[in-house]
């Protein structure tokens, strides 16, 4: 008789802490009792009905999810592979369950889905210009998508972008010839601005004779400061003009 007293007490115990479940603070227990929802429960302590409550949990913390590399056409018959990653969270554990059989899978076939109809949209160029308006695109579309299951994607962010060998050399000889271009507008507006300086800098000597005297100082000062030079220091035009006027008086 004691040792069946232990065994309903072994049992019993069996059953209360089967009963009892211990849920972080990030899950929820999605509850049915036979076959019907009962709710969301947790954090915490619960307590279930043994053989007829069931309980699923459910992960309310942001998942990471890689989206694997994907073959994509772009409008300008471009061919490239493009992967991404997809951030989102549970929001509402009972659509999560009831609506989807496994959202985690859902989500990661709807982002591949969702990014080869995108991209195939756009042109090259702009992917790789615009890639911040394109991840804006893809977090809406997959979002709004999403939002009957219980879930909420906060970003999706494009990773890299594998272009064939051919289009990232005539890339490089597109950029090459770009900075070529700009090279050679620089040189050319230096030059017209140093001959509008130079055009200006005449007209003022010609109306001021001595600055032309200013220039020739500052010529030899900068000769003489080199080693192993010969100076020749012209004559002003002044003192030349000085010794000839007394000659044509004289005349």
């Amino acid at each position: 008789m004691p040792s069946g007293i232990t065994i309903l007490i072994i049992i019993a115990i069996f059953i209360i802490l089967s009963a009892l479940r211990v849920l972080r603070e990030y899950e929820r227990g999605v509850v049915f009792r036979l076959g019907r929802i009962v709710g969301a429960k947790g954090p915490g302590l619960i307590i279930l009905i043994p053989l007829i409550d069931k309980m699923t949990k459910v992960s309310l913390r942001t998942v990471v999810l890689d989206v694997p590399p994907q073959d994509v056409i772009t409008k300008d018959n471009v061919s490239i592979q493009v992967n991404a990653v997809v951030y989102f969270r549970v929001i509402d554990p009972v659509k999560a369950v009831l609506e989807v059989e496994n959202y985690l899978y859902a989500t990661s076939q709807l982002a591949q889905t969702t990014l080869r109809s995108v991209l195939g949209e756009v042109e090259l160029d702009d992917l790789l210009a615009s890639r911040e308006q394109i991840n804006h695109k893809l977090q809406e579309i997959i979002d709004r998508e999403t939002d009957p299951w219980g879930i909420k994607v906060s970003m999706v962010e494009i990773k890299h972008i594998d272009l064939p060998e051919e289009m990232k050399r005539a890339m490089a000889a597109q950029a090459e010839a770009e900075r070529e271009r700009r090279a050679k507008i620089i040189s050319a507006e230096g030059e017209y601005q140093a001959a509008q300086k130079l055009a200006q800098a005449a007209e003022i000597m010609s109306k001021f004779p001595a600055t032309i005297q200013l220039r020739y100082l500052q010529t030899l000062t900068m000769i003489a400061a080199e080693n192993n030079s010969t100076t020749i220091f012209p004559i002003p035009l002044e003192f030349i003009k000085a010794f000839s006027a007394p000659a044509e008086k004289k005349e």
